[in-house]
């Protein structure tokens, strides 16, 4: 039996408020294979983001532990790669020093560091802009020097917390089929976490849907998307119905018990 790159065991967090207890997340399990793309989908306060901060060991869980490779990891920082909506990119360092922080911080000798990134940059986007600084790029470069930084780090596995969100929409699908290229030439293990529907099922190999008050998981729908996938792909039949499945599970609306099944050709 394979075991699973990122298990989440049980965790739930409770908060203290004024003495009394605020459950902000109920008890979630989920199990994600080896260079699997899932995203969490959910309304504001359901948890997503405690999820990412106990996986990253910055959180506590109440209860439950977090597993990676099948070893105990709930509360260990620096095992998993996690980039913010915001790039954070530090102003007085070049777009090349940027992306290599990461790699410093771990130990890489600067030097080591400049050659091994300074190809990353040519072939995924930010060639010519090795020596600018971040007021030079536009938010979407930005955006890509964030993720190279965060890649470069070499974690199996990568959270990322919207890094869209703050995109206008042709930037954002762009961006989107860029991730897809990187996903597929890294093959890392990738949590993404989106209020957009659209940008989960066209990036996911599966979609887990949360509600709040409590926060959990109430249902996880498998994308069965072929790769690599083309931005057309998302007016067809099959993409729409899921669509709709998950807005459907968002809004409260009645659903079928299961995701729908395929479309024949």
């Amino acid at each position: 039996m394979t075991v699973p790159k990122l298990s989440i065991e049980n965790v739930s967090m409770v908060f203290d408020t004024n003495g009394q207890e605020f459950v902000a997340l109920a008890p979630v399990n989920l199990e994600v294979p080896a260079g699997r793309f899932i995203s969490l989908i959910g309304p504001s306060g359901c948890g997503k983001s405690t999820i990412f901060n106990i996986v990253a060991g910055l959180q506590a869980p109440t209860e439950g532990r977090i597993l990676i490779d099948g070893q105990d990891a709930t509360g260990l920082i620096g095992q998993v790669g996690y980039m913010l909506q915001k790039d954070l990119l530090l102003p007085w360092r070049t777009v090349l020093d940027n992306v290599i922080l990461g790699m410093e911080i771990r130990g890489t000798p600067t030097a080591e560091a400049r050659d091994r990134a300074m190809p990353m940059l040519q072939r995924y986007g930010l060639a010519g802009f090795e020596h600018s600084f971040p007021s030079k790029l536009s938010g979407g470069m930005r955006q890509r020097a964030a993720l190279l930084r965060t890649l470069l780090v070499d974690m199996d596995i990568v959270l990322l917390d919207e890094p869209f969100g703050a995109l206008d929409a042709q930037t954002k699908a762009r961006m989107q089929e860029w991730l897809l290229t990187l996903f597929n030439d890294f093959g890392r293990t990738v949590i993404f976490v989106t209020h957009d529907v659209e940008e989960a099922i066209f990036l996911s190999d599966d979609v887990y849907v949360m509600a709040s008050r409590p926060g959990r998981v109430i249902d996880k729908m498998p994308v069965d998307l072929p790769r690599p996938r083309d931005r057309s792909i998302v007016s067809t039949p099959r993409f729409v119905a899921m669509k709709k499945y998950c807005l459907d599970l968002l809004h409260g609306a009645a659903v079928p018990e299961t995701p729908p099944a395929p479309i024949a050709a």
